[in-house]
């Protein structure tokens, strides 16, 4: 794993259609970008922002976020979510997030993951589940 520098960024977008409002993901009632699917977005963003320092039996996992849905954006929209490392310490990773519609930010925030041992985090899941 290389080290990972504040300040690094990465992004995510996404065109709100029928399979990410609120009335489908069942969020909420309306036709509107679903808050759920924003956050997804923002995580997005941030895995993307540190994938390239990771070695390849490595990932991140989302642990904690942080954030307001400040805007709701209709069918057609697009949405970009940008995420920037703003603290690293050891194997935990802090972002600032923002989700924005064109020039209007729809939602901000703080996000945080840890790096994992893919393989190691599985095999955790697994043997615990089995009970």
């Amino acid at each position: 794993m290389s080290e990972i520098s504040l300040g690094t960024s990465g992004q995510a977008s996404v065109i709100v259609d029928e399979s990410n409002t609120a009335d489908v993901i069942g969020s909420g009632l309306l036709p509107v970008f679903a808050t759920p699917m924003m956050i997804a977005l923002m995580e997005k963003a941030a895995s993307n922002a540190v994938a390239i320092f990771l070695d390849e039996e490595q990932t991140t996992v989302g642990t904690m976020i942080n954030v307001t849905h400040d805007a709701a954006s209709p069918l057609g929209a697009r949405i970009t979510a940008s995420a920037r490392v703003i603290a690293v310490e050891r194997r935990r990773i802090d972002f600032a997030v923002e989700a924005r519609e064109g020039e209007k930010v729809i939602g901000k925030g703080t996000h945080s993951r840890f790096i994992v041992n893919s393989k190691q985090f599985l095999s955790k899941i697994y043997l615990s589940s089995e009970g």
